[in-house]
């Protein structure tokens, strides 16, 4: 069953995605060649039109296949043969859908069971927060220069800024405060703590409320998953710590397993929110300016619109390759030591 729920959520996350490109490309009348789930040599498929829909032996990935997209072509509706505004909207609808794919699933989850707003439950004696003030029913609407709106950003917003002295903006009567803290150091625990509680236990607003809550529950996780990019380049996280297809399965089964017996409606609003988190981080990562993701592509494109010069598609599509060969190489070793974090 734990894989079955993969497949099925690995599957609606890249299709999606990859119809944005599909819908975009037949909008622009490029000539699409396949669309497919998967990567490898083909299970089946069919031709309709001048496309050929087929699913893939590794359940991984997906492609819309363009005539000219990595190869010189003669072909009037080759992608290359397009003008740069129609290539860049082809390339950017696969990250731009998997955002609306996000949003759609939170209004959903919003809705169900509303947002987790940042007040203060409770402040701790003798740490700073309860030195400058601050007191159980504050609302937390700024860390530094940081908008809050959901206490999750609180607590990922202390963990990394971690001891950094920080300007509080809080609500509280209607009133906006301000107070600086320096977070102290909890030698039980290890970690720097400003010395206040929340609670990630949602509650229920209007219909504006469900609206403006969902762009902020997808605004989170694209941020959570800049944010530990970030931390990844700057070392504070390793490789070994990144999880893949094989880590996310697990994730999956993990939560399913967890929340099972509590109905079918917990576990379906479990697994939305475990794709609001992967469709926001797809879109996040094909956007990196990196050859083979869509973000590389974009970079051509502007490098294109500043030369007044096409790139020579064959060797666009080499650069393309070699990444994309890179990237696959990488994603072994994530795999690897998903496999090793399993069996240890």
């Amino acid at each position: 069953m734990n894989i079955i729920l993969a497949l099925i959520i690995f599957s609606v996350i890249i299709l999606f995605h990859e119809l944005g490109h599909f819908l975009l490309a037949k909008f622009n009348d490029v000539r699409v060649n396949e669309f497919c789930l998967g990567l490898g040599p083909t299970l089946v498929g069919f031709t309709k039109g001048e496309t050929k829909y087929s699913l893939k032996l590794l359940p991984f990935g997906g492609a819309c296949m363009m005539e000219g997209e990595d190869e010189a072509s003669e072909d009037d509706r080759g992608f290359n043969n397009k003008t740069i505004p129609q290539r860049f909207s082809i390339v950017a609808a696969g990250p731009v859908f998997n955002f609306i794919m996000a949003f759609a699933f939170s209004l959903i989850l919003v809705a169900s069971v509303g947002f987790d707003r940042p007040v203060l439950t409770d402040v701790m004696e003798g740490y700073p927060a309860k030195e400058a003030g601050l007191q159980a029913g504050d609302e937390i609407v700024k860390l530094g220069s940081k908008n809050i709106h959901l206490y999750r950003e609180v607590s990922i917003y202390t963990y990394l800024h971690a001891g950094e002295e920080v300007e509080v903006t809080y609500k509280r009567d209607g009133e906006k405060h301000k107070a600086v803290l320096i977070p102290k150091l909890d030698e039980e625990s290890g970690r720097y703590l400003m010395g206040f509680y929340g609670t990630t236990a949602r509650t229920k607003g209007s219909v504006w409320d469900t609206l403006r809550y969902s762009v902020y529950e997808v605004r989170y996780w694209i941020c959570s998953t800049i944010e530990s990019l970030g931390m990844l380049v700057t070392g504070r996280v390793s490789v070994n710590e990144l999880s893949g297809p094989v880590g996310i399965v697990k994730t999956i089964g993990d939560t399913y397993t967890e929340t099972k017996s509590a109905g079918l409606l917990l576990v379906f609003l479990n697994m939305l929110n475990i794709c609001i988190l992967l469709s926001a981080n797809l879109g996040v990562m094909n956007l990196l300016p990196i050859p083979a993701l869509d973000g590389g592509r974009l970079v051509f494109l502007i490098v294109e619109a500043v030369r007044g010069k096409r790139m020579d598609p064959n060797k666009e599509g080499a650069v393309n390759f070699v990444f994309l060969m890179a990237l696959m190489v990488l994603m072994v070793v994530i795999m690897f030591n998903d496999i090793r974090k399993i069996i240890m």
